[in-house]
């Protein structure tokens, strides 16, 4: 009697190409997945260069300055220089307010914020006019936000964020336009 256990050559021989076949495959998929990385980290036309299809690589000053072109910038004076032009920067008077301030114990104190800002705008957009003449209520509707900001508030980058993003709200609210571009704090301190 044969002993139907054991495999015979001819079985091994389909499994062990099988394998082979999965393996090459596999291989494949991870190749295609390397080249599709290279090509999205360094775009098409240097991936091409540094697998020898493109000829020389562009320098990379030559390659900014392609780009610049195309999207109509350049030293010439494109879109750039023209958007510098129209943006006018206004100063503010400087802004000391209180605010609260939380001590290690839990106690609530009391600490002055100093503020000295200058607001961006772009004089083309319709409202910009407005801006200037109602700088002062602007001022006033900074002085609202900050007297009720706690320390805690100022803290780390996403707080200066926070608080520019804030006055930019209200700046566009007050001059009734999206003329206002960014807010420039020249001095922020709290004591």
């Amino acid at each position: 009697m044969a002993d139907s256990s054991k495999t015979s050559p001819s079985d091994a021989a389909p499994s062990k190409a099988g394998r082979l076949i999965r393996i090459a495959v596999l291989l494949v998929v991870c190749l295609l997945a390397l080249a599709g990385g290279l090509v999205a980290a360094v775009g098409p036309q240097r991936a091409m260069a540094l697998l020898g299809g493109g000829g020389k690589p562009a320098a990379p000053d030559e390659t900014h300055a392609t780009e610049a072109a195309a999207h109509g910038g350049g030293a010439a004076g494109g879109h750039g220089a023209e958007a510098q032009k129209n943006i006018v920067v206004t100063p503010f008077k400087e802004i000391i307010v209180n605010i609260t301030s939380t001590t290690a114990t839990g106690r609530q104190t009391t600490r002055f914020l100093k503020l000295n800002l200058a607001l961006a705008y772009d004089s083309r957009i319709a409202g910009a006019e407005n801006i200037e003449e109602r700088k002062l209520f602007l001022r006033d509707s900074f002085q609202d936000y900050l007297r009720q900001l706690n320390e805690s508030d100022l803290q780390g980058t996403i707080g200066l964020v926070r608080l520019k993003s804030e006055l930019l709200r209200r700046a566009r609210a007050i001059s009734d336009s999206d003329a206002p571009q960014e807010f420039l704090i020249a001095d922020l301190i709290v004591q």
